[in-house]
């Protein structure tokens, strides 16, 4: 099997496979990394690349997705972890602590509706139009966006789950990220707090003080604990989702990874994390 990285997809200029970078997102400059000027060589290895695969298994990270204007975390310059001090909410944090999880469902709530707007840009709708043309057999994102499935992506496995789901941790119930949305409103009719920044996933800034007087929900049908139906840093993803990857990838003849720094904690399902 072949296999090829790119980790900053958006700025090739590829007409005969579909990579373009179009105008519009110019205004996401803010959160797209620097990146090297296009070697037409490496353009034409990538080209020779995708035109020997018949069945390629495409991986993505938070690299596609800048130019929709969604920040990632490690990007040197324009990554979450170079502008700020902030870091991402851990899952055993959100489970034992009714303090972290008012303080990040007041951040996402001032978030969502800004995160839940951003739209695919040519790189998701390239690989949607790889699917259709029978070149692209599956794709898995580490990416919680949603981005590939608005883009019209269906042979696609979200590895961390979606933020426009949202489970309970009690009878695993799974609503709508746009409905708790309504419930969050219902509680908190004057809470208008504004916030001072954006950060991945849907976040946003938010003081101590802005979230004191937030209110939470809990499960209508069993009164539990309301979470993404995402991955928290922290947490695990179920054996059975990986092993379903490990046969889709076996049935492929190439492995396109996009935008990804690949800079992650692996635990193979036969060990212990």
């Amino acid at each position: 099997m072949w296999i090829c990285v790119l980790k900053c997809p958006p700025v090739l200029r590829m007409q005969s496979v579909g990579l373009t970078r179009h105008s519009s997102h110019l205004s996401a400059a803010e959160y797209v990394p620097a990146c090297s000027p296009t070697d037409p060589n490496e353009v034409q290895k990538l080209q020779n690349f995708l035109l020997r695969s018949q069945r390629l298994f495409v991986m993505t990270g938070a690299g596609i997705s800048t130019e929709s204007g969604i920040p990632d975390y490690r990007s040197e310059g324009v990554g979450l972890y170079a502008r700020t001090e902030q870091r991402p909410i851990q899952h055993a944090e959100f489970v034992r602590s009714q303090a972290a999880r008012k303080r990040y469902w007041a951040r996402n709530f001032v978030g969502w509706p800004q995160f839940s707007s951003h739209q695919p840009n040519a790189a998701h709708l390239a690989l949607a139009n790889w699917e259709n043309t029978g070149k692209l057999h599956w794709l898995v994102t580490q990416n919680v966006d949603a981005l590939h499935a608005k883009a019209g992506q269906r042979h696609v496995t979200e590895l961390h789950g979606c933020t426009h789901r949202v489970i309970c941790l009690g009878c695993h119930t799974v609503i709508k990220r746009s409905e708790l949305q309504e419930k969050f409103i219902a509680l908190n009719p004057f809470w208008n707090e504004q916030a001072y920044g954006v950060a991945p996933d849907g976040d946003v800034f938010l003081t101590d003080e802005q979230v004191s007087h937030f209110r939470v929900p809990s499960c209508d049908t069993c009164g539990g604990i309301l979470k993404p139906q995402v991955t928290f840093f922290g947490d695990t993803v179920s054996r059975e989702l990986v092993y379903s990857l490990y046969e889709r990838l076996s049935e492929a003849d190439a492995m396109l990874i996009v935008g990804s720094s690949l800079e992650v904690s692996v635990c193979l399902p036969e060990h212990s994390c």
